[in-house]
């Protein structure tokens, strides 16, 4: 069992699954660059790649991602995972979304035996290079010993996963797996934008998307 240790911040705006063309990014500018960013740290002791079997669920409301992606997590464990409703009054979830994503951690903490999760706050956007290290390591360590992360992200228009509308995405979804041979990690996506669901992104854009939220691992 790990310490729980839960960094406090000042709430930012909601993050929920909420749309907000008023701050989306004007199509013509250039994607968010990826390429030039250092891999991370590398795990010794683990497998190239791993893989959890969760439970997915597509959001039962536009603004339930954040019960929706920690039921997701849940199941991963416990193959009897609460309903959305029931996660959406424990976090609790309002029609503005869930606000923190320390919300999501104890929930999680409440439902997966050992007091496994911690909060992860990323507030540097860029995120450091100490920073993408820990949220690989995290990624590695967690799915080897069968726990999925839930993360918190803001995607806007020109650094979307597949699927996403053309501006910016308030969300949470859930990291199922990992691959360390192309650096690539397994999401459970709960919006099922364009029906994606469970789909492979790169870690380094994962890395670009969870900033300046956190996630719970």
């Amino acid at each position: 069992m790990r310490r729980l240790r839960t960094v406090v911040v000042a709430a930012l705006a909601a993050s929920a699954l909420i749309t907000a063309p008023a701050v989306a990014l004007a199509q013509g500018e250039n994607a968010v660059d990826v390429t030039s960013m250092a891999p991370p740290a590398k795990v010794e002791g683990v497998k190239a790649a791993a893989e959890l079997n969760i439970q997915y669920q597509i959001q039962e409301t536009g603004y339930w991602c954040g019960p929706a992606a920690t039921r997701i997590a849940i199941s991963a464990k416990n193959g009897n995972p609460p309903s959305q409703q029931q996660l959406a009054n424990e976090l609790p979830t309002t029609t503005n979304g869930t606000d923190w994503i320390g919300q999501v951690t104890r929930v999680l903490n409440n439902h997966v035996a050992g007091g496994w999760y911690e909060t992860k706050e990323m507030p540097n956007d860029p995120p450091t290079q100490a920073q993408r290290d820990l949220l690989w390591r995290d990624i590695v360590l967690d799915v080897d010993k069968g726990y999925a992360i839930v993360a918190n992200i803001v995607a806007p228009a020109n650094n979307h996963p597949p699927g996403y509308p053309n501006y910016t995405i308030y969300h949470y979804f859930t990291i199922i797996g990992y691959n360390s041979d192309n650096m690539t990690v397994k999401i459970a996506d709960p919006a099922n934008f364009g029906g994606n669901q469970i789909y492979w992104l790169t870690f380094n854009q994962l890395a670009t998307l969870i900033p300046p939220k956190g996630y719970s691992a």
